[in-house]
């Protein structure tokens, strides 16, 4: 068993620093989503995710694993995005239970729209100001704390062990 160490102050700083700017950056592109596309950013994120999937429709299942998010939320969030015309529910199997969500055409133009916009916010506030060598670091940090972290990474990872 390892020992619990503290934190120095000065990596306490640079934490508290590191989360200062993650929540910066996080609120002005949301803002950024809200007043330049008028959707939040967990509309933009179930967009995005439909339109990535090709046109085709998803389980409410598969898009709930797909965001990380429980069933209840996406069904939620699935309601109110249905009441504002970017998605519609679909039936499946014999008991025409409501399984399935497709974008509609103001789904479509939603989300193409958020991306462009988006887009141009991360760049303007994360990519631009950064020099070739910071992005390289943020890159590699980046990778290998996903391949650390991320659940479904760690399983695979696991599953190819001998």
């Amino acid at each position: 068993m390892t020992e619990t160490r503290s934190l120095e102050p000065e990596e306490w700083e640079f934490w508290d620093t590191w989360m200062r700017a993650q929540r910066l950056l996080t609120r002005e592109l949301e803002r950024g989503l809200q007043r330049d596309c008028d959707i939040s950013k967990a509309e933009f994120s179930l967009l995005v995710t439909l339109w990535q999937a090709g046109g085709r429709e998803m389980r409410v299942g598969e898009l709930s694993e797909s965001l990380d998010w429980d069933k209840s939320r996406v069904s939620h969030q699935l309601t109110r995005m249905e009441r504002r015309g970017f998605v519609k529910r679909t039936q499946y199997g014999a008991d025409g239970r409501r399984a399935g969500v497709g974008l509609t055409a103001e789904g479509r133009r939603a989300a193409r729209s958020a991306i462009l916009v988006h887009g141009d916010n991360v760049r303007r506030h994360f990519l631009d100001p950064l020099t070739p060598d910071q992005a390289s670091v943020i890159r590699t940090w980046s990778k290998q704390t996903v391949a650390r972290l991320e659940p479904h990474h760690n399983e695979a990872a696991a599953d190819d062990a001998p």
